[in-house]
């Protein structure tokens, strides 16, 4: 392929075009030029491969780096082949991978992958556990040992499932683990009835992983949590997923969960308490003490406060898990009145709020005239 086509210019996108619309220009073009709607054109057929060949490589962010920086020649340095320098035949399992990214497993689109246990792994290198931290340790950060299971191949049957390590490949989809079907220009894959999608029947299962290849470890690690993680995040731990038969190992994602606290509220990096104060400190105002994350702040009160006002705090949250500054502090007041009075605390009062005299009858002074307005209503329908 010549050096000077650019990717961009065959997926009709701008260099600065993000993933969603590569994937998008890809899916239109793919379809206008698939072998199955064109049947016998070559110029399509070439077409549909460059198209391919431009998708694998702005589609992964390494590739498309390296291509962006020093366009194809870097690329074929670092062993890249060209979808145009290679046979339909050559290209098939290649393609196959790159249009389940894009339309889905169920979509076949005339290539085939083998598939099966004779040629592709059998469970996923990388595997996920959860972790439940405590508010504070999500606050400040920990360090938190966990338990956990990772696959390994069974050695006994060298991951074949089969005891005498001989699978045969399956007669009805013959190893691709998929059988297809057509549907207009398109062609679907569907599992393979006969070997439920393995690719391979096994005569007799082995006797220690029952015919699936691999046997399960318990392990233990210690994670790093870091400082303001928040509840559905995920850590990602190298190394320590599952290991194929090659001997290469995934990594391990640690999905954290965080317990409520019973006086804090997390939203992102701020933080809300609701802070009680008696009714009458609402009306004098004054300086209280709040608790903060990290102690004790002072908080002016003004007179008259609102209940439910709110106050910042700022600088007093929760630090930016990717160091990012540091959230507020929301401090809301609740004003609390007195549940029962004595006859004395009555008396009290009753006196404060003559001592007011009209401002203590608000409700008098705002509906002053409206009791005779209403009469005059009734007055009028009886005429």
């Amino acid at each position: 392929m010549a050096t000077e086509i650019d990717y961009y210019e065959v997926l009709e996108v701008s260099r600065d075009a993000d993933e969603n619309m590569i994937k998008k220009a890809y899916r239109k073009l793919a379809l206008k030029y698939h072998p199955d709607r064109n049947q016998g054109d070559k110029e399509a057929e070439e077409k549909f491969k460059l198209v391919n060949e431009a998708y694998q490589v702005l589609s992964d962010p390494q590739k498309r780096a390296v291509y962006d920086r020093y366009g194809v020649q870097g690329l074929e340095n670092q062993g890249f082949s060209h979808f145009t320098d290679m046979s339909m035949d050559d290209i098939m399992n290649d393609l196959g991978s790159i249009f389940e990214s894009v339309f889905g497993s169920g979509f076949g689109g005339g290539f085939g992958r083998t598939g099966g246990r004779g040629s592709q792994q059998r469970y996923p290198l990388d595997i996920e556990t959860e972790i439940i931290l405590d508010f504070n340790e999500a606050v400040f950060g920990c360090q938190k040992p966990i338990d956990y299971r990772f696959k390994t191949v069974c050695e006994t049957c060298a991951g074949t499932g089969d005891k005498n390590k001989r699978p045969r490949t399956c007669p009805e989809c013959g190893g691709r683990g998929q059988v297809y079907y057509r549907q207009g220009f398109m062609t679907f894959a569907q599992t393979c009835d006969v070997c439920h999608g393995e690719g391979v029947v096994v005569a007799e299962r082995c006797s220690v992983c029952r015919g699936e290849g691999y046997t399960e470890e318990k392990a233990t690690t210690t994670v790093e949590i870091p400082a303001g993680i928040d509840h559905g995040n995920r850590i990602r731990v190298g190394g320590k997923g599952n290991v194929d038969q090659h001997g290469r190992r995934g990594d391990l994602y640690v999905l954290i969960r965080v317990r409520e606290d019973e006086h804090f509220v997390r939203d992102g990096n701020n933080v809300y308490i609701e802070v009680p104060i008696f009714f009458t400190q609402a009306a004098l105002g004054g300086t209280i003490e709040v608790p903060t994350l990290r102690g004790k702040k002072e908080l002016d009160i003004p007179v008259g406060v609102k209940d439910r006002e709110q106050f910042i705090l700022r600088g007093e949250g929760i630090d930016d898990v990717h160091g990012r500054g540091r959230g507020d502090l929301i401090v809301q007041i609740k004003v609390v009145y007195p549940k029962k009075l004595n006859e004395e605390q009555k008396e009290l009062l009753m006196k404060l709020g003559d001592s007011f005299g009209v401002e203590s009858t608000p409700h008098e002074n705002l509906f002053e005239g409206i009791v005779e307005r209403v009469k005059g209503w009734f007055r009028k329908e009886k005429v």
